[in-house]
């Protein structure tokens, strides 16, 4: 029962999130290209009503996915937060009257599915996460990572799909560190789960500023799958490192949950680029 609430809230938080990330694609691609990987950026879309509307959605998604990552395994939670890109494709197929095409179905359908091998096939959830330098620098070097555009601006490695990957990994450290804030308050861990929270904050400030720099330098269509596919999945890579997962409970070995993760990532990459998301996204640019 649990699960299900989780797998719940992840499907609520991964609804804000994308309407959010959509909403803020449509004020970053007006910005100059002379604030990119400034805060200027931000601060000049903080004036933009739309943009705070979307900013607001996703620090919305925060609590759900807090809540979802509380009541099911972390394995579950990460590939279900990509559901969210389906409500791109009912956008783009609603509004836009564009036809959903055999590839979109092919990737929805693989979502669904992967989430389901993932969520029957996963251990009970009594994860606990590990101790000492190893956790701190599963944290740390994608925090890092996300931070190198700003080192590079201005040289010839100052390219987008350097900001494209980067908001991606900044967007699996704040998810990482997210994970690990509510292990820690909900231990009792005050302390511990304060610096977690920053860490999470930081990686999102990083990954918002670099994220509406890719929207100014590249299509929707490129950005969205791409970030979308390493802020879910670049976790669960990571995830023996920093969690301890009692797999005893696993079916078939873990089986089911590595055939879903899969499934999951091709579907999430196939709705991503079909052309019902490319259009509503476009339309967000245009």
């Amino acid at each position: 029962m649990n699960v299900a609430l989780g797998i719940v809230a992840a499907l609520a938080a991964s609804a804000l999130f994308n309407v959010g990330l959509l909403l803020q694609a449509v004020e970053a691609r007006k910005q100059p290209r002379e604030r990119s990987l400034r805060l200027s950026l931000v601060a000049s879309l903080l004036r933009r009503p739309l943009w705070v509307l979307g900013t607001v959605l996703g620090l919305a998604g925060v609590g759900p996915q807090v809540a979802s990552l509380e009541l099911a395994p972390f394995v579950v939670v990460q590939p279900t937060l990509s559901v969210g890109l389906l409500l791109l494709l009912a956008l783009g197929s609603r509004t836009l009257s564009e036809p959903v095409h055999a590839p979109e179905w092919l990737g929805a359908v693989a979502i669904i599915g992967g989430i389901a091998l993932v969520a029957v096939g996963a251990p009970a959830h009594a994860e606990v996460h590990r101790r000492g330098w190893v956790v701190v620098a599963v944290a740390a070097v994608p925090t890092l990572l996300a931070l190198v555009p700003f080192a590079l601006r201005g040289t010839r490695f100052d390219g987008a799909a350097i900001v494209v990957a980067a908001s991606g990994v900044g967007f699996a450290a704040a998810n990482i560190a997210t994970k690990l804030f509510g292990d820690d308050v909900g231990a009792g861990s005050y302390l511990h789960g304060l610096a977690w929270g920053a860490v999470a904050l930081g990686s999102g400030v990083a990954a918002t500023i670099t994220g509406m720099t890719a929207f100014q330098r590249a299509r929707a269509t490129v950005v969205v799958p791409v970030t979308t596919a390493i802020q879910t999945y670049l976790p669960i890579v990571l995830e023996p490192l920093f969690l301890r997962e009692r797999w005893s409970s696993a079916s078939a070995d873990g089986a089911p949950i590595a055939a879903g993760v899969v499934v999951a990532a091709v579907g999430s990459v196939l709705v991503a680029r079909g052309r019902s998301v490319s259009r509503v996204t476009a339309a967000a640019q245009s």
